[in-house]
């Protein structure tokens, strides 16, 4: 990770941690990288999520991009996704999303995509930081060679339009609620449920700048599982600000997570015979009962860091081809380079027609272990994750769990924490051992 750009992006809170002169550079550097640098007229596609800021960062990087003699095409609010998606058919050198994902909306952030949608190559994204700071001059752009600005709400539509296609059936009867979150995908989710048939539920599709994701979307689920219990819905599904996650609900109001559903489609294609690998690719932090899942049926997986990059990079590697995060970022490979929430939402629907059984039973052999969560403040990460009495203590815990569950303990990418994770049969358990391994990094004197 750079200076600005994190694994998802430059992201903070508008005009206090990114500001509009961030964005402009970021055009500015972008525009003339992949335009004047290669000598000629760059195309960059922008999209945007509903935030209030989001459209001072657009006329910003439009700006940058047009002084440095490139072309800026406007998708307006729209997911995730859908810019990864139109970056790489429509042969754009490169793709820009405006949005801070599941934040609160003071928060934004900048995600560029390289020309196959997928995300930047860190060595990019290290000179546009180098350009930021000062430290590379470029020129600007003059008389025939600035820039414009094109409206391209058709690139929008054409997603829409993939994604109808996505669907194998019908979904006439079909009762479906929808939480858009006030956010990306609150003019996108509904248009392709309608266009399949379904008779469409939808919540949280009215953005006013300031109320994306608040109490709202897949970060606040408990209000799906009662919009679906309450109308007698099917199935229900929850995105994040910028669409590039869902969550489920059955039609119990059970909520079905990004593992659920890493269970369920995995098996679907196991049966078909199109799990390449016989792999899931999941993080570390995924819930053992998920694990204990893929055994019984005979499927195999991978763990990777935590962040959907990481699990990209790892189907990239490997030609696996569907991995994801319990946060229900879920990556297709085959249909898409990123987390799709609206894609996602269609493959599962498909599993529940194809096999005419509801959510409820589809998910229910991957039973949630239960989990404890600590974090622990210390002076130094690397000693306290290092410590041979540390390392000592979660040693004997995982020797008593056997295989009846699972210790974890890692560092906070962001923060002078060591989080220390258990799960086991109950709660109790998990606390216990949570405890133990604390009461050794706290008696070694690490704590901050």
């Amino acid at each position: 990770m750079g200076k600005y750009f994190g694994t998802d992006g430059f992201r903070g809170e508008a005009n206090k941690d990114l500001t509009f002169d961030h964005a402009i550079k970021i055009g500015r550097f972008l525009g003339w990288y992949y335009g004047a640098n290669q000598g000629k007229k760059a195309k960059v596609l922008i999209g945007k999520d509903t935030r209030r800021s989001s459209y001072m960062f657009e006329y910003a990087l439009c700006t940058g991009l047009m002084a440095s003699g490139a072309d800026a095409y406007i998708m307006h609010v729209t997911t995730t996704p859908s810019v990864a998606y139109i970056t790489r058919t429509d042969d754009f050198d490169c793709g820009i999303m405006i949005s801070a994902s599941h934040n609160p909306f003071y928060d934004n952030g900048i995600k560029v995509l390289n020309g196959n949608g997928e995300k930047m190559e860190e060595e990019t994204l290290l000179k546009v930081e180098e350009y930021i700071d000062g430290k590379i001059e470029i020129p600007v752009a003059e008389r025939e060679d600035i820039g414009r600005t094109v409206d391209y709400v058709e690139g929008r539509n054409r997603y829409i339009g993939y994604l109808i296609s996505m669907s194998k059936y019908s979904f006439k009867g079909v009762k479906v609620g929808l939480d858009c979150a006030n956010g990306a995908a609150w003019n996108i989710a509904k248009a392709v449920f309608n266009a399949l048939g379904a008779k469409t539920y939808v919540m949280n599709d009215s953005p006013d700048g300031y109320n994306i994701n608040t109490d709202c979307g897949s970060t606040h689920i408990e209000h799906l599982q009662k919009f679906v219990v309450e109308k007698g819905l099917d199935v229900g599904f929850a995105y994040d600000g910028d669409a590039d996650r869902c969550l489920c609900v059955d039609e119990k109001g059970n909520v079905v997570t990004g593992d659920h559903i890493l269970y369920v489609y995995g098996l679907y294609m196991k049966e078909r015979g199109k799990l390449l690998n016989n792999k899931v690719v999941t993080t570390i932090m995924s819930n053992f009962g998920l694990y204990k899942a893929l055994d019984k049926v005979g499927i195999e997986y991978e763990k990777t860091a935590v962040g959907d990059k990481y699990v990209y990079e790892n189907m990239v590697q490997t030609g696996n081809r569907i991995g994801g995060e319990q946060s229900g970022h879920i990556i297709f490979s085959k249909y898409a380079t990123t987390g799709d929430g609206i894609l996602t939402s269609l493959k599962m629907m498909e599993v529940m027609l194809a096999k005419e059984k509801p959510m409820s039973e589809l998910a229910a052999p991957c039973k949630f272990y239960p989990q404890v969560l600590k974090n622990v403040r210390v002076k130094s990460k690397p000693d306290a994750q290092n410590d041979p009495d540390v390392q000592a203590a979660v040693k004997k815990v995982a020797d008593e769990l056997g295989e009846d569950g699972r210790i974890l303990v890692r560092e906070s990418g962001t923060e002078p924490v060591i989080r220390v994770m258990v799960e086991a049969g109950s709660d109790e358990i998990c606390e216990k051992y949570v405890d133990q391994v604390i009461e050794v990094i706290t008696a070694k004197g690490h704590l901050a």
